[in-house]
């Protein structure tokens, strides 16, 4: 299973190159062959999601992986194994196409949750509200410099999660021992960045809506300055970063589109002959379709991008 939170902690600084990211993201490469009746399941703890392929005991039970298909419908819970270890996940639905994982990142559902198992995550739950104030209070007493997002004991296994933030690398050996010594479990620590954050705990964007990360999708694409360029966006930090304060996740969504349709329009700054008058390319716009020109008698020109044709290196106007 590919690791979905980022792996590097960077400071940040007034330059705006350092609000971009290098998340860990793959697009699908198309030769992958998925296996048939895939789910898509969600952690909700983390807003992490996976896929996941029915067990198949269930499914020779069943009549077959279709016939199984209509006892995980949205809403079931189910123990699936994450990369934390087995835990309670939610199936959203069937997954027709997955989108940026690799084979092997396909999981197969344990089982699905009975009603034991959703009381004990009921329990684990008021157990994680006492965890949360005995790791402040021991990061206190450590002189660390932590701050904690979240915590998540695992349903199908003995061990602790604890997600926590800082703008330095911590050497929280110490503390592990003695969170073991009080939960008397597994413990595991995860030092995340801002973005990962920002799935976790979700919030409301500049646009009024809930942040990409948490409601859209988990899967973290890195996104650059080159892509706000790309759709001639106004390179204030201010106007192009999230409240995380990395770059808009949404900057990524029409970035293909546009960098595929620059590739049919000529670039700003080249230069062709129209109406007897060398003209300078000073503006293109993908979605309208339009190209300003400016020629050397001073004239200002707005031209459909359909009337401007390619001659090998060349472009003229039709």
């Amino acid at each position: 299973m590919s690791d979905i939170f980022e792996q590097d902690i960077d400071d940040e600084s007034e330059n705006i190159e350092n609000l971009e990211d290098n998340s860990n993201y793959e697009k699908n490469s198309g030769s992958y062959v998925f296996p048939k009746n895939l789910v898509k399941l969600k952690l909700e703890y983390s807003n992490e999601g996976l896929y996941a392929m029915l067990p198949d005991d269930e499914a020779e039970a069943s009549g077959g992986q279709e016939a199984l298909l209509e006892k995980y419908t949205p809403g079931t819970h189910v123990i699936a194994p994450t990369r934390y270890g087995d835990d309670l996940a939610l199936v959203l639905g069937r997954a027709e196409k997955p989108v940026g994982i690799k084979p092997s990142d396909v999981v197969k559902i344990v089982r699905r949750a009975d009603e034991n198992d959703l009381s004990h995550a009921q329990e684990l739950e008021e157990k994680e509200k006492h965890a949360y104030e005995v790791f402040r209070e021991k990061v206190a007493a450590h002189h660390l410099d932590m701050k904690l997002i979240t915590v998540h004991f695992l349903v199908g296994e003995p061990k602790a999660l604890f997600f926590f933030s800082s703008d330095n690398r911590v050497d929280f050996r110490e503390l592990v021992k003695d969170l073991v010594t009080v939960f008397k479990m597994r413990i595991e620590l995860r030092q995340i960045g801002v973005r990962d954050e920002s799935r976790i705990t979700g919030g409301l964007g500049v646009c009024g809506r809930p942040y990409c990360c948490h409601s859209v999708s988990d899967k973290l694409r890195p996104v650059s300055i080159r892509m706000a360029k790309e759709q001639n966006l106004s390179l204030n930090s201010t106007k192009i970063s999230g409240q995380c304060g990395r770059l808009l996740c949404c900057l990524s969504y029409e970035f293909d589109w546009y960098a595929e349709a620059r590739k049919k329009l000529p670039i700003e700054g080249i230069r062709l002959n129209y109406d007897e008058t060398s003209f300078r390319v000073t503006e293109v716009n993908p979605l309208t379709q339009m190209v300003r020109i400016q020629g050397e008698d001073g004239r200002q020109l707005e031209i459909n991008a359909s009337r401007f044709v390619r001659d090998g290196n060349r472009w003229r106007i039709n």
